[in-house]
């Protein structure tokens, strides 16, 4: 299963896109700690093992997906 978190940064056009193992439920309470000012820094870890370090401070929005399965083939 994996999940697809879209960050918005602060003056940035772009938005940052990562796909996570981690649950919905993981990614929304490390984005509440990070927006809270619990974690200075919100860290997510993709589905490769590579870190995406984001500073709290300059988080406009985040969307979390839901979980859901993998889909493969042409009828996905």
């Amino acid at each position: 299963m994996s999940v697809e978190v879209k960050i918005g940064i602060d003056h940035n056009p772009r938005e940052l896109s990562v796909i996570t193992a981690a649950s919905s439920k993981d990614v929304n309470k490390k984005v509440s700690a990070a927006l809270a000012g619990t974690d200075e820094i919100l860290t997510l870890e993709d589905e490769k093992g590579a870190q995406v370090l984001v500073p709290a401070a300059k988080i406009s929005y985040v969307e979390v997906g839901t979980n859901e399965a993998r889909r493969v083939g042409f009828g996905a």
